[in-house]
Parts: structure tokens; C-alpha cells; sequence
């Protein structure tokens, strides 16, 4: 029974972390801002530290089950 919350919480995170580390990797490759009004690498820099905790978050989560 509890172990289909943390299923869906992992995926969550996970998915959530691959899509924003893919989005950033678009932008920052054409150039093109991250975040609106934000210089381009701590933005950049900001978006990977958070993309990193979601997808080792989305891992533990995924790895106590």
C-alpha cells in the first residue's frame, strides 16, 4: 500500500528533473535565456542545481521502495 505513493512521487521528481536539465540544456545551447530578467549563467547554474536535487530526490525515492 505505500509503496504506490513513492512510486508516483519518484516519477514525479524524476520526470520533473529531465525535463527542466533537457529544457536548460535547449536554451543555454541557442542561447537563449533561462529565466526571464536573470543573467544567463546564474540562471543556467540555478536551473542544473535544481534539476539535480529533483532527479536524486526522484532516485531516493525510487530506491526505498
Amino acid at each position: 500500500m505505500e509503496s504506490g505513493p513513492a512510486i508516483f512521487t519518484g516519477s514525479v521528481f524524476a520526470l520533473f528533473g529531465a525535463a527542466l536539465l533537457a529544457w536548460t540544456a535547449v536554451r543555454s545551447r541557442h542561447r537563449r535565456p533561462v529565466a526571464a530578467g536573470v543573467h544567463r549563467i546564474p540562471s543556467v547554474t540555478l536551473a542544473v542545481l535544481a534539476a539535480a536535487a529533483s532527479l536524486t530526490l526522484g532516485t531516493w525515492c525510487l530506491a526505498r521502495l
